[in-house]
């Protein structure tokens, strides 16, 4: 029935595509848990020479490779590829003296990789398109945080939390019905903490903070949460 679909203008994939799909799909959404500690230290190694020095000063008398480990999946979980290792790896020595956390210091490594962030969400027209988070819910998120680095985590109120899930899904609905795949912009602080929660119901969904934004990106904001 080929001819026919493709006839009724339908598109027809064949079973190997689609499972090549399916699995690819798979891997890279659970690519921070295939990463471990041998593969973690075999991409350190497998740097060019040009890098050792950088290496050397930073493994392992100021981070471990469980550290550099951590930091790759963090940035894995949210589809971020790890592929320029080099620049993760000065992100992460710019930021070891003055925080032991996992996740600040990977928050900084995100600022270091903001044109790879902005390009792999870039739109084929070109713009990078942002629906923002209001102040009012920038403020409920940063009054909800409580603890210190990896142990920050948020304490709102489960009725406002379901607030601020409607008005994402709300919104976003509304943006892909038009044809557009935004991304949810916050401020630094509480990026984290809205994306541990986007990712519960809207996986798919990039949370990205003003400080990822690179000069070079163009922006069309759709409106804001």
């Amino acid at each position: 029935l080929r001819d026919e679909a493709n006839f009724r203008g339908l598109t027809v994939v064949d079973p190997a595509t689609v499972l090549t799909t399916h699995l690819t799909e798979v891997l890279k959404e659970n690519m921070a848990e295939l990463l471990s500690f041998a593969e973690t230290k075999k991409l350190i190694d497998d740097l060019p020479g040009e890098h050792k020095k950088l290496v050397e000063d930073l493994i392992p008398s100021q981070f471990t490779i469980t550290g550099v480990q951590r930091v790759l999946q963090n940035l894995l979980n949210e589809r971020v590829s790890i592929r320029d290792l080099p620049t993760i790896l000065e992100g992460i020595a710019e930021m070891v003296g003055r925080s032991n956390s996992t996740q600040t210091i990977t928050e900084h490594v995100r600022t270091r990789l903001s044109r790879q962030i902005c390009g792999a969400n870039t739109s084929p027209a070109g713009y990078l398109p942002l629906i923002a988070l209001s102040p009012a819910w920038e403020q409920a998120f940063a009054e909800s945080l409580i603890g210190q680095g990896d142990e920050r985590q948020l304490a709102m109120a489960p009725s406002r939390l379901q607030e601020f899930i409607a008005s994402v899904r709300q919104r976003f609905d509304s943006a892909a019905n038009e044809g557009d795949l935004p991304v949810l912009l916050t401020s630094p602080g509480i990026r984290n903490a809205v994306r541990s929660i986007v990712e519960r119901f809207r996986p798919q969904t990039v949370v990205m903070s003003q400080a990822e934004i690179h000069a070079s990106a163009k922006l069309r904001t759709l409106g804001q949460v």
